[in-house]
């Protein structure tokens, strides 16, 4: 079973084929400009969110966060001054202006250096297990403000220009809902028009109905609840905000005219509307080769759109309530190998976060002269989830009934790390 399956046998595919057709939809006529008035008071007196800046095939973060000038394990970088404590690459100018709003957690130490198990373990504070699916992130905040996205239309959980782990035992209810940088929605192209769309939807409706009632289990109900939010997404001025070509120009090249920037972009959109979880992704870090050329091409559009994102949420009032979230699946060996680049490691390395009441400025935790282990008190994937969920204002007693009846602590019972909110 992957990601996006569920024990109800209901695939992401199945959702999307629901919304063949919803992007060439027309909207209401009143303009997100107006939503986004109408919900203001909202949006800053009580909506939380959070933005995950993944990044897939894990970055060298002693190249970025922790660096190691003048040991053997130090790449030829050098560490600059920022507007917070310690020092971060000369490759991330911007983001070192940055600085006093977010936070450095140099003493991860975590146990899953396989790309896909770190994928998996750093999504849900949960190491992969064959006899359930947990959820992520994205899908434990969805169903966590669910009672409080009445206004809501669109997915309260997004990802960006590529897959984000999926909702487990959950539900498809709270998948991610999948789009690229551009905003259009992946397996979903139109196929008929308008009025013969709405005309299926008003007759599944009716089945949908009819399976409820005739007690169908709870693969009915949950069906139910997506089609009833795919209706939603057809005839919602919301959609409007994953057009991020309606910004300014001034403001699409404040973020650069990447895949990366637009997605940080958007993200800034989507939570300005509402939605409580939005994912972004920068593929391609799995850099055991050419590592140091490599970070000199990548990380400039990193520092752009990482800068101009908490900037910009910033100055909109949005990053009081607004956690920013920059990782991967682990960090990269201190050892540089002989094809001068860093392999698989996750027994020390580092991960930003701030916003969303973490305290900014800050660097916790640290390693020792060669970055090769963790000196202070190490953190783990479920600390990190549960310090994220407790900025979200999210019980750390909540607990779940997984698939097989047993019952599932939030983020793996893992405790929050204090230093974060001072």
């Amino acid at each position: 079973m992957n990601h996006f399956d569920t024990p109800h046998g209901m695939t992401r595919r199945h959702f999307l084929s629901h919304l063949a057709g919803a992007s060439a939809l027309a909207v209401p006529a009143w303009s997100l400009t107006q939503s986004m008035v109408a919900n203001a008071a909202t949006l800053k007196s009580n909506h939380k969110a959070c933005i995950l800046l993944w990044m897939g095939g894990a970055p060298p973060t002693i190249d970025m966060w922790d660096m190691k000038p003048g040991a053997t394990t130090g790449g030829p970088h050098k560490p600059i001054s920022t507007t917070g404590a310690g020092q971060i690459t000369e490759l991330l100018p911007n983001v070192a202006q940055q600085m006093h709003h977010l936070s450095i957690i140099r003493s991860m130490s975590t146990r899953e250096a396989d790309h896909e198990r770190g994928r998996y373990y750093m999504h849900t504070g949960f190491v992969p297990n064959p006899n359930v699916e947990h959820p992520s992130y994205g899908s434990v905040i969805a169903k966590e403000f669910e009672s409080k996205l009445q206004a809501l239309e669109i997915p309260p959980f997004v990802s960006i220009g590529g897959n984000s782990a999926g909702p487990g035992f959950l539900g498809m209810a709270y998948a991610p809902f999948q789009v690229d940088s551009n905003g259009r929605v992946r397996n979903a192209q139109a196929s008929v028009e308008e009025a013969r769309m709405m005309d299926r939807m008003q007759l599944l409706g009716l089945l949908e109905k009819r399976f409820i009632r005739e007690n169908r289990g709870p693969a009915a109900a949950e069906h139910a609840k997506v089609l009833k939010n795919t209706m939603s997404l057809l005839t919602s001025s919301q959609m409007d905000a994953f057009k991020v070509q309606s910004e300014p120009e001034t403001m699409r090249e404040k973020y650069g005219n990447t895949g990366f920037g637009r997605g940080c972009l958007m993200a800034r959109r989507l939570v300005e509307t509402g939605v409580p979880f939005v994912e972004v992704n920068s593929g391609g870090w799995d850099l055991h080769q050419d590592c140091f050329n490599r970070l000199e091409q990548k990380l400039p559009e990193v520092d752009q759109a990482m800068s101009a994102l908490v900037e910009d949420l910033a100055a909109r009032g949005l990053l009081e309530n607004t956690v920013v979230l920059c990782m991967g699946e682990f960090g990269r060996t201190p050892r540089i190998n002989g094809n001068t680049g860093r392999d698989h490691w996750a027994r020390s390395w580092s991960v930003v976060a701030g916003g969303g009441g973490i305290e900014g400025g800050q660097v916790i935790g640290a390693t020792n002269e060669d970055g090769t282990r963790v000196t202070t008190e190490p953190y783990s994937a479920e600390d990190l989830m549960s310090s994220i969920c407790q900025a979200m204002g999210i019980s750390l007693k909540t607990t779940y009934t997984a698939g097989n009846g047993r019952p599932m602590k939030i983020a793996g019972g893992g405790k929050v790390i204090g230093e974060l909110f001072g």
